[in-house]
């Protein structure tokens, strides 16, 4: 099969090759490009030996046009990413921990590897990455683009609305790098970034690197081949689930092949995807503020893509949802570290209840849980729930002696329009 051509949601416009939809981030008519073919996994991905040979092997259909992917790959990727199981009452849930990257979360993966495609594909024209985030996204992507030529970064987070580590992470003066706290909800945030590339920003040629962009999604393919490799086993994978980027990776890990048997999407009490799932309308309304604060969406751009990509019959059948209280998060937080001595943070804990929960209605397993973020990004919630504070790696304690940067925004198109 020939490398796939990207096409909009919304049917506009001609078909475009990856760098082309990389680059635009969104297509032309602001829907979200999805690609026209799924490439079939190779024969040989199980025979990896490293998270990057394996992703050279998945990739290399999608990219063809990056003849040095190997490289590429081994500078982004340079990280472990192990399958832990549980054990005990436990048994059969396996914690795939994706959270030892620089930033330590699951978005070092997608930001890192896209960084570097980006630079691959740009002219010469100055590109200006625009990203919002509701904690993890944003200091992923500064991080992975940091240093990358002709590039610079806005990012939009929701202020007062992500924990006091998310946030240095986020404010952190960096090269080429702006912070923008928006007096609003994450979804104020996605909202300001879409209106921007409909309305444009004279001078500055906008992209995006959250999960809106296809160019993060294709990375995320890899983690779910590399656990399945390690797992040797067709699994349920459990999905700590916001704007449903990670979920959509998922599904197009499966398509190529992934033997997955589904998908359990796990959110807080942002539920109107979980609804969804039950039969309900699309979802609409505010996001809700929570202790997973990086799931706090309440109307996931991604969806979109999902139901451009499966029937709502199709999604329903492959995807269950499952809405968890933070009364319930810090109950599974304690009760793991109590059973497991494993400590984890609240995302991963929302991962962990819906597959408890799923267990209990005699789901088969084995189950992989994405562990999204480190725990000592939420020492306030880990403390709440288990009596400790989780150790603080030296790569966070050294954001507070480094300078930060951050300007104060309305929740107005007019007002970031100023700083593009």
């Amino acid at each position: 099969m020939s490398e796939p051509s990207y096409v909009s949601t919304r049917g506009g416009g001609a078909p475009v090759p990856f760098f082309e939809a990389l680059l635009a981030g969104l297509a032309p008519d602001g829907g979200l490009y999805v690609p026209t073919a799924v490439p079939a996994l190779p024969d040989d991905w199980r025979r990896a030996s490293t998270l990057p040979e394996l992703g050279a092997r998945v990739l290399a259909p999608w990219l063809s046009g990056v003849d040095d992917l190997d490289a590429l790959l081994e500078d982004a990727l340079s990280f472990p990413i192990p399958l832990v199981p549980l054990g005990g009452a436990w048994e059969g849930v396996h914690v795939l921990e994706l959270f030892h990257g620089p930033t330590l979360s699951f978005k070092d993966v997608g930001a890192r590897t896209m960084a570097r495609l980006m630079a691959r594909a740009r002219d010469e024209t100055r590109i200006t990455v625009l990203a919002a985030t509701s904690g993890d996204t944003g200091s992923a992507v500064a991080s992975g683009f940091e240093g990358v030529r002709g590039v610079r970064v806005v990012l939009l987070y929701p202020k007062g609305q992500v924990s006091e580590v998310q946030e240095r992470q986020l404010i952190v003066e960096r090269p080429g790098v702006r912070t923008l706290a928006v007096e609003g909800t994450f979804d104020d945030c996605q909202r300001l970034v879409k209106a921007a590339f409909a309305e444009g920003a004279p001078g500055a040629r906008l992209s995006s690197a959250n999960s809106i962009n296809v160019g993060r999604l294709l990375p995320q393919m890899l983690y779910y081949a590399w656990a399945i490799r390690q797992l040797g086993a067709r699994p349920t994978v459990v999905v700590p689930s916001g704007n449903l980027g990670n979920l959509t990776a998922g599904t197009l890990a499966m398509r190529a092949g992934l033997p997955i048997a589904g998908f359990l999407a796990a959110h807080n009490a942002n539920d109107g995807f979980p609804r969804f799932l039950d039969g309900e309308a699309s979802p609409a309304g505010d996001s809700v503020r929570t202790l997973s604060n990086a799931m706090d969406v309440g109307v996931p751009s991604n969806l979109e893509r999902l139901r451009s990509m499966f029937t709502d019959d199709a999604l329903r059948s492959l995807v269950r949802g499952e809405s968890v209280t933070d009364e319930a998060t810090l109950d599974t937080m304690r009760a793991v570290y109590e059973e497991t001595g494993a400590v984890v943070d609240p995302h991963t804990a929302v991962g962990l209840e819906a597959a408890r929960r799923a267990r209990r209605r005699g789901a088969p397993g084995p189950f992989v849980v994405l562990a999204t973020a480190a725990p000592a990004k939420f020492p306030e919630a880990v403390k709440r729930a288990t009596g400790i504070e989780p150790e603080m790696p030296a790569r966070l304690a050294a954001l507070w002696e480094q300078p930060v940067a951050v300007e104060t925004i309305p929740p107005d198109l007019g007002a970031l329009q100023v700083w593009l």
